[in-house]
């Protein structure tokens, strides 16, 4: 079933593909215009200001917390009851080193405050919080995709293969725009989305 969009698409490949061309022009936007500079890192409103700017133009739920609970294969994300006080929790944990922003990260992996596109936003905050707190990102292209969706599956019961996957990546090429593009491009291969690159937009 295709989610309703403001562009009127009905068909799914068709969306996927408007999708992923939108917004991964709007990520290169984030990096180019520095519209993440002035956010305070770590906080859900920056993730919502993050996933607002990416999906604004396809969905009108960006942004908001999701109004349904979701699952992915076997593995329930956290009840719409709990969704509120759990990212209440998250805002306040702890991140000044590695070890703590990946604890967070995978946190709010498992609340997934939105209804589409929480990887992919999560991943552009995880980084921004990385950035803030320790001079550091992740270079995405280091970070095979079978292993990393491995990792995130295991995540919420041992965290300790996301880290290691996660600290082997770490880069201090925190302005460089070909590491940052290139991670977008990986990001969304993950999540399947491989039709287009961001240079070619």
């Amino acid at each position: 079933m295709t989610l309703n969009n403001k562009l009127s698409i009905a068909d799914s490949d068709e969306l996927a593909r408007a999708e992923e061309r939108i917004s991964k022009k709007k990520a290169a936007e984030l990096f180019d215009c520095k519209l993440l500079d002035s956010f305070p890192a770590g906080k859900f409103a920056t993730l919502q200001a993050i996933h607002k700017y990416l999906f604004e133009d396809i969905y009108d739920f960006a942004g908001k917390m999701r109004t349904v609970n979701i699952a992915k294969g076997s593995f329930r994300f956290a009840p719409l009851m709990y969704l509120e006080a759990a990212l209440a929790n998250i805002d306040k944990m702890p991140q000044a080193n590695f070890d703590e922003i990946v604890v967070k990260y995978v946190e709010m992996n498992i609340a997934h405050p939105f209804r589409e596109g929480n990887g992919r936003s999560t991943r552009i905050w995880l980084d921004h919080i990385l950035k803030t707190e320790i001079g550091k990102i992740i270079d995405w292209n280091k970070v095979d995709k079978e292993d990393y969706l491995l990792a995130m599956e295991r995540s919420p019961i041992n965290d300790v293969e996301i880290k290691v996957l996660l600290k082997g990546a770490l880069s201090d090429e925190i302005h460089n725009r070909e590491v940052y593009v290139n991670g977008i491009d990986q990001s969304y291969c993950y999540e399947g989305y491989t039709t287009f690159k961001v240079e070619e937009l």
